[in-house]
């Protein structure tokens, strides 16, 4: 083997190790977006509820809750924290499964 074959050989090589490398690139990032379900659950919940808070925090008094309250837990309702329905929309369109947390009293 001569000198000129040597270097034939070498780039020959780094060629091949370029493409499989370009191909394992692509591969993963194919699979995070397409297979991996991390991205979803990344996503932000609450859409625009009190952005401007840390955090957003209800409480209530449980004599002031009546015989039955219906709050939201999809981050979607008009009323929140109260339910308007709206996880109805939400579960349509995402595939979500939603709904509201019903709080009342037990019957006596």
């Amino acid at each position: 083997m001569g000198p000129g074959q040597n270097c034939t050989v070498r780039a020959e090589w780094v060629a091949a190790a370029s493409i499989a490398a370009g191909a394992a690139v692509l591969g993963y990032l194919a699979y995070k977006a397409i297979l991996c379900k991390d991205k979803a659950s990344k996503a932000m919940v609450n859409p625009n509820i009190q952005k401007d808070n840390p955090k957003v925090v209800h409480a209530f008094d449980m004599e002031d809750l009546g015989d039955k309250a219906v709050y939201c837990r999809c981050w979607r309702s008009k009323q929140f924290p109260l339910c308007d329905g709206s996880h109805t929309k939400h579960n349509e369109e995402t595939g979500d499964n939603v709904g509201p947390l019903i709080i009342k009293r037990k019957e006596a």
